[in-house]
């Protein structure tokens, strides 16, 4: 996992932009971005959100170095499929299906027999 100095400094050289530009579009000073890519500063808040902004990553990404990644993504990379809807359940155990509605109406008969009888 990368440092957000590294991630910063490694950002700023792949969109080919020069600390002082980039301090011109933060409104700050080229030695606050020195410091930042150098690691004896950080930014703000509001800071770290334009940097995600400008450099079109989550701050994740930004500060932690992650790659984002989607949770449905991660489900699916651990059971390998993904999670079946109640339709799909039916369709791929009609025959289950099919056993438990039969013992729901033998039930239900039962029952309206043993109703009925008294």
């Amino acid at each position: 996992m990368t440092t957000f100095s590294e991630q910063l400094k490694s950002l700023r050289s792949a969109k080919n932009i020069s600390q002082e530009v980039l301090a011109q579009e933060l409104f700050i000073s080229r030695q606050a971005i020195s410091k930042w890519e150098n690691g004896e500063a950080t930014p703000d808040l509001d800071n770290l959100v334009k940097l995600a902004e400008i450099f079109q990553v989550s701050l994740d990404q930004l500060i932690l170095g992650k790659e984002p990644e989607k949770i449905i993504e991660r489900v699916i990379e651990k059971d390998g499929n993904r999670p079946m809807n109640i339709w799909e359940f039916c369709d791929k155990n009609r025959g289950l299906v099919i056993i438990i509605c039969f013992l729901i109406f033998l039930s239900i008969g039962a029952l309206a027999g043993a109703l009925g009888d008294r």
